[in-house]
């Protein structure tokens, strides 16, 4: 056997107890990945999920018809008609948002003076069919009173940097 054979079969060695010692630091490392389905990472404050109309704690919607929302949003997703009360003021009949058209770029919920159209925290709303992403305004309403605490909590925290 020549010096030549006997340093490869060294570096051979070497090379293969260096990959051994890295396999075992790694198995007694915190895991990075996380088990999607089971477990859920966090969500920042500003995350733009499932659209929701909010209430005010008496029960009332907030939405006031100013159609702002309706004018800025470069998908043309959101549909509204309004009517005026017996009291003066104005308030949706109809609040459609289409969600096949939107682009969840948020505008909507930066042009509501009163902060009813939001974007939540839900981000698992897959369908089945293209008519259940056509959003009404009960099913705004229902996701509103849903994720109203979770929605609460994040423009709070948001409002600083508004």
């Amino acid at each position: 056997m020549s010096s030549l054979d006997r340093k490869a079969r060294t570096l051979l060695v070497s090379e293969i107890l260096d990959g051994m010692w890295l396999t075992f630091r790694a198995m007694f490392r915190r895991k990075v990945t996380i088990d999607y389905p089971h477990e859920k990472g966090p969500l920042s404050p500003r995350f733009r999920g499932e659209h929701a109309l909010r209430r005010y704690p008496n029960g009332e919607e907030r939405c006031i018809a100013c159609k702002l929302c309706e004018a800025i949003c470069p998908a043309q997703a959101i549909t509204i008609e309004a009517e005026a009360r017996d009291d003066g003021s104005r308030r949706t009949t109809r609040y459609d948002i289409d969600m096949t058209k939107c682009i969840y770029c948020g505008l909507c919920q930066e042009a509501c003076p009163v902060d009813a159209i939001v974007e939540g925290p839900n981000f698992e709303f897959a369908t089945e069919t293209r008519e259940e992403l056509m959003y009404d305004k009960g099913k705004l309403l229902a996701n509103g009173d849903r994720w109203e605490a979770q929605l609460a909590f994040n423009i709070a925290a948001d409002a600083p940097y508004r």
